[in-house]
């Protein structure tokens, strides 16, 4: 008979300070953006982050349906978040769950502080968010690729949102968790900020931090934010450059 460890067996931090990826407290997974991925969607983006692979698409702003949903001062956002049946290790049930609903209404939330909603009365910017593979923060990768693909669509916006992530392993605080430490840790700090004004727009927490912890936790990911906010600017920079090339390729011609 095979015993199976309990969380207190499981070291996420070695002797040398480093985490069981390699990575140091404060250093990110990997983290590809990729523009303009969908033709037939208005805006769209594609981001891998670390295990993560996340696609968006964005439609509108169009006509609210059904009328009663209609705002006459504003846009409604309405962000889908969605885990493919296929995202996870045991194969997920189809559909919207508890935790898919959650998800989508403060990732619309988060969205609505940044887009100038006001200018596009009774419409709505729909966002879908379809996670095809998940390996801890999702929730952060997809409202990070949805800026992107927001402002793919040209939809004004006072700036783009960024997430991130903290948590607590082994007692220390660490930036960005992948799975195992999302599993095994001990608190789970996610999160979105507007870069520009330095406003949080989205805080979570699952666990337990003291108040130092958590201003610590807050701090990573502030910092963090504006590493991943100069990658969303690089790859929208990346597909315009690249139309411009195809542009100038066609003129020669």
């Amino acid at each position: 008979m095979i015993e199976l460890g309990t969380q207190s067996d499981i070291k996420l931090i070695n002797e040398e300070g480093l985490r069981n990826d390699g990575r140091k407290f404060n250093e990110l997974r990997p983290i590809r953006i990729e523009v303009g991925v969908l033709n037939r969607a208005d805006g769209s983006a594609y981001i891998e982050w670390g295990g993560n692979k996340v696609l968006v698409a964005v439609y509108g702003p169009r006509e609210a349906f059904p009328k009663h949903t209609q705002n006459p001062s504003r846009a409604i956002i309405n962000a889908r978040y969605n885990m493919a049946a296929f995202s996870v290790d045991e194969r997920k049930r189809p559909g919207p769950d508890r935790r898919a609903i959650e998800i989508s209404k403060v990732i619309s939330e988060a969205l609505e502080v940044a887009v100038f909603t006001e200018q596009f009365p009774r419409t709505s910017i729909d966002v879908y968010i379809e996670v095809l593979q998940a390996d801890a923060g999702t929730r952060i990768a997809g409202l990070t690729a949805a800026s992107v693909a927001l402002v793919d669509a040209g939809i004004p916006m006072k700036d783009m949102v960024v997430g991130c992530a903290a948590g607590k392993i082994d007692g220390k605080v660490v930036l960005d968790l992948n799975k195992e430490e999302d599993n095994f840790g001990q608190a789970d700090l996610p999160m979105a900020i507007i870069p520009r004004t330095d406003e949080i727009v989205l805080l979570q927490m699952d666990g337990n931090f003291s108040r130092e912890e958590l201003e610590q936790a807050v701090e990573l990911s502030k910092k963090a934010a504006t590493y991943i906010s100069n990658l969303q600017r690089e790859a929208l920079m990346a597909k315009y450059k690249s139309q411009e090339s195809e542009k100038e390729g066609e003129r020669s011609e």
